[in-house]
């Protein structure tokens, strides 16, 4: 038995994987008589591939790793409530995360009914490594690391990982989500040094495309399989694989995306930190900025009402008086900026 099959649940364990059409024939160049699907109306009648080879093949050789490293999912969301799944038992395991955090976490644990741990992060918004050990105890499964963190934007230090993950003996996810925007390469070169880490990345950020709900994880071949035997057969649709392997071949293209948008992350950062009712705007390696302000929900309203939509973090620990700004285009930016100018004009002018 694995280091793995020894966290695994025993029901997990002990699954046998439903065998669908496409698993047990993996061609594409036959008469398909085997999955009762409509003859008609090609190639959107057949089921896609279950285990998406192109697209890890095409994705392998730009990550640096194996197929046999990559599990694709329906967004990063499925990857994290099957990882919850697969390792916790319900009532009785645990999970640990830092708080502030990605709130998905939370939710996967307590829609399977499992504890939750938080770490709160010190008041620079960076890992409390030590707390996050002590809380550890036998029937904790998992930890939950989001670098560069939503929703306060920081990378953590290599450092305070790397503790984690030699002291800690159950699995480790890293969420990369905004890994592209940030000036270091994240954690891609300790997977092999690593077995217990699980990185997860997505098509939603860097790429553009969180329309079409495609997220990764990077991990052992032997814990990636585990994911394989227990997700949905098709859990990734064919107008997503297609359209991914379209994405994959303009590289280039989002490569001047997220040059474009760090850009207009320094713009945003030096124009936001302008304004009297802006008390801080807090450095940032993601594709948004957290800034915090004399009076949220006042300012979040009034943009509101011209239709410029930002995210209200105030009720958030740590974040209190925080709202956060995702980078737009040029254009949306400066309209944005131009906004809270006439914002600060009307409390200038009412004299509050």
């Amino acid at each position: 038995m694995n280091q793995f099959e020894k966290l695994l649940r025993e029901n997990i364990l002990n699954l046998v994987p439903y065998s669908s059409a496409r698993t047990e024939y993996s061609g594409w160049d036959a008469r398909y008589f085997d999955a009762n699907e409509n003859p008609y109306n090609s190639p959107y009648n057949r089921y896609p591939d279950p285990l998406q080879v192109k697209l890890k093949e095409k994705l392998s050789a730009i990550k640096g790793v194996k197929p046999e490293q990559i599990f694709t999912g329906n967004g990063s969301d499925e990857v994290i409530d099957l990882l919850i799944r697969a390792f916790c038992v319900p009532g009785k395991d645990n999970i640990i995360m830092p708080e502030p955090s990605y709130g998905m976490y939370e939710v996967c644990a307590r829609v399977n009914d499992i504890n939750i741990k938080k770490a709160l992060l010190k008041s620079d918004f960076n890992l409390d490594t030590q707390v996050i050990l002590d809380l550890v105890n036998e029937k904790t499964k998992l930890i939950f690391i989001c670098s560069p963190n939503n929703p306060t934007g920081n990378s953590y230090a290599e450092s305070d990982i790397l503790m984690i993950l030699q002291n800690f003996h159950g699995i480790v996810i890293l969420d990369e989500a905004y890994i592209d925007f940030a000036p270091h390469n994240g954690f891609m070169k300790y997977l092999l040094e690593f077995p217990n880490l699980v990185i997860l990345q997505t098509f939603s950020k860097a790429w553009g495309m969180a329309g079409i709900r495609l997220g990764f994880a990077f991990g052992d071949n032997r814990l990636i399989n585990i994911l394989n035997r227990i997700k949905y057969p098709y859990n990734v649709s064919i107008l997503t694989q297609n359209a991914a392997l379209d994405m994959l071949e303009r590289k280039n293209e989002m490569e001047m995306w997220i040059r474009s948008i760090i850009n207009q992350r320094r713009f945003l950062e030096e124009n936001l930190g302008q304004f009297s009712f802006v008390q801080k705007v807090y450095p940032s390696d993601a594709n948004f900025l957290l800034m915090k302000v004399d009076d949220p929900v006042e300012l979040y309203n009034y943009l509101e009402s011209s239709k410029l939509i930002i995210r209200n973090r105030s009720k958030m620990p740590l974040c209190n008086g925080c709202l956060r700004v995702t980078v737009g285009s040029e254009i949306e930016n400066k309209i944005l900026i131009d906004k809270m100018l006439t914002y600060q004009n009307e409390i200038n002018t009412s004299g509050i």
